[in-house]
């Protein structure tokens, strides 16, 4: 979920996630989470975050935050992948520490 500001709007956070700020805290059907707003209009992304247990990265070059799905615990502590060497499609050997400092979308399929 893609927001352009780290505070946003009650209305607008329960209308892309799913989570209602409620007196209870964090709610998305019969489900709560402990959560005191500081102001009960606005949701701080770094705060609901934190309470649901989300990724939240931000882009600050782009002014963009993104907030990741409910990892139930098992959230990633960084960003960072590990290196690895792949064959790339010439078959010559590839690092992906090549690639250290930029931005880089993994995408892995099997055809089992």
């Amino acid at each position: 979920m893609i927001f352009g500001t780290a505070r946003v709007p009650a209305a607008e956070f329960a209308r892309v996630t799913g989570w209602r700020s409620k007196p209870e805290g964090l709610c998305r059907d019969e489900m709560c989470v402990p959560f005191e707003p500081a102001d009960a209009d606005v949701v701080d992304l770094g705060a609901a975050a934190e309470a649901l247990g989300m990724p939240l990265v931000h882009d600050a070059e782009n002014a963009l935050w993104a907030l990741g799905a409910r990892a139930g615990g098992h959230a990633l502590e960084t960003a960072v992948a590990p290196d690895f060497e792949l064959p790339d499609a010439d078959g010559q050997p590839f690092r992906l520490l090549s690639l250290r400092g930029q931005k880089v979308v993994l995408v892995a399929w099997a055809s089992w």
